[in-house]
């Protein structure tokens, strides 16, 4: 087996033991009638999509049609429970690859960050690099999405459930480790599964600044002094004057947040002023 069909196993993996926990869950919880339904729901639109078999598309068509509205919001829930859970997977799969590329010690790809300081002290540009960092202003900037849907709840799941796949592949584990591992993603998906996937009621201008800030502790707020870290360790490897040199602060975050009066009639004088309160 090639390397990349063993790396595309483990998500293969990954996901048939997240849909299988999902499956416990909802027979746990709506019964074996309602497993047995959704599951046979999920192989015919299998066979169909994959086989082209027109006897399943006209199978599926008519168990579709059979469903009660509540059998239908049941089988709505699981296959977008099952999405989520392949989504997450997919996503801890890119970072399995990155990682293993960097193990290996692989030339840096195309597109990050040590492959761009590369490319200048390669070009012979060393001696811009102290001016760039100087001007250099990077702003990233949380928008306001009164739309968003998705509850922080979910949110919450979909760390926890990320982190717990991080770790199998981060520590060589025992076999009662494992077990552990995978007892912990069940209650993982059964809180997810009792968790309601969209909210019911629009959030307030006061919500949406405490959503936005809340993602700052697992990611600006952790990654931002890496980066600054990282680059500078990257610089002093290629040129000596870079070895007890601070870059400038040329990264600074942003927020629409709470702030944004051009045009939402909910950000008074008031919220603007608690908004910066909060963020400060």
């Amino acid at each position: 087996m090639q390397m990349n069909e063993v790396k595309d196993e483990l998500l293969s993996s990954d996901i048939r033991q997240l849909g299988r926990l999902l499956g416990d869950a909802i027979r746990n919880h709506l019964g074996d009638p309602a497993f047995e339904r959704i599951e046979h729901v999920r192989q015919l639109a299998i066979r169909f999509r994959r086989d082209n078999d027109e006897a399943a598309r006209v199978q599926l068509s008519d168990a579709l049609q059979a469903l009660s509205q509540e059998e239908t919001t049941q089988l709505t829930r699981a296959f977008s429970y099952f999405s989520l859970l392949a989504n997450i997977a997919e996503d801890q799969h890119h970072i399995r690859r990155t990682r293993a590329h960097l193990i290996a010690g692989s030339p840096p790809r195309q597109g990050s960050l040590s492959h761009a300081v590369g490319n200048v002290f390669d070009a012979g540009k060393a001696d811009a690099l102290e001016t760039f960092f100087e001007d250099a202003f990077v702003s990233p900037v949380f928008t306001a999405h009164p739309t968003e849907v998705q509850r922080k709840s979910i949110q919450n799941c979909q760390m926890a459930i990320a982190r717990l796949l991080s770790e199998r592949d981060r520590v060589q584990m025992t076999p009662e480790e494992a077990e552990q591992n995978e007892e912990a993603l069940g209650r993982g998906i059964v809180t997810l599964w009792q968790t309601r996937l969209l909210r019911t009621s629009k959030l307030s201008v006061m919500d949406e600044v405490a959503n936005g800030l809340s993602f700052y502790d697992h990611t600006i707020l952790r990654e931002l002094p890496k980066l600054y870290s990282s680059l500078e360790t990257m610089l002093a490897q290629r040129d000596a004057r870079w070895e007890d040199a601070e870059l400038p602060n040329f990264m600074k975050v942003g927020s629409w947040i709470g702030g944004d009066r051009d045009g939402n009639p909910f950000v008074t004088a008031d919220i603007l002023r608690s908004t910066l309160q909060t963020q400060a």
